[in-house]
């Protein structure tokens, strides 16, 4: 059953526009950002807010059905960060120059090499928009 536009609605605004993993900007964005499922369907996953979330393309794409990943640091697996169940600033940590996303935890560290939340585009990007005053974002 596809999205609705009321669940793709309230999830943006939950967002507060932003995807919930790598924090880039739908304003700004060449792409489109999708209404993703947390726990894909193909894994039990629902419909429900509570499985939805914001994400660009790049961590869509990345991300894809996983749900955990390696941590790089201890080499075990961990489960994803869960913007349902986690809050982002338990998990990762801007670099003092607010481009690169750190991790802080097995799940902060997987998720950031998961899904590769330090694209060089994404970094880029970050680079103009903080010169602008415009990252990161508020919230």
């Amino acid at each position: 059953m596809p999205i609705t536009a009321e669940h793709r609605r309230l999830v943006q605004e939950r967002a507060v526009g932003c995807c919930e993993y790598c924090k880039s900007q739908l304003q700004y964005s060449t792409d489109s950002f999708s209404v993703e499922h947390i726990v894909p369907r193909s894994r039990g996953g629902t419909d429900d807010l509570t499985n939805l979330a914001l994400a660009c393309q790049g961590c869509n794409n990345r991300k894809f059905i996983a749900v955990e990943a390696t941590d790089p640091l201890t080499g075990q697996t961990v489960p994803l960060y869960n913007p349902r169940r986690h809050g982002w600033d338990e998990h990762f940590v801007w670099s003092a120059d607010f481009l690169v996303i750190c991790g802080l935890t097995p799940t902060g560290r997987a998720t950031v090499e998961r899904l590769d939340l330090n694209r060089e585009p994404v970094v880029n990007l970050r680079r103009l928009l903080r010169a602008a005053a415009e990252h990161p974002p508020a919230g």
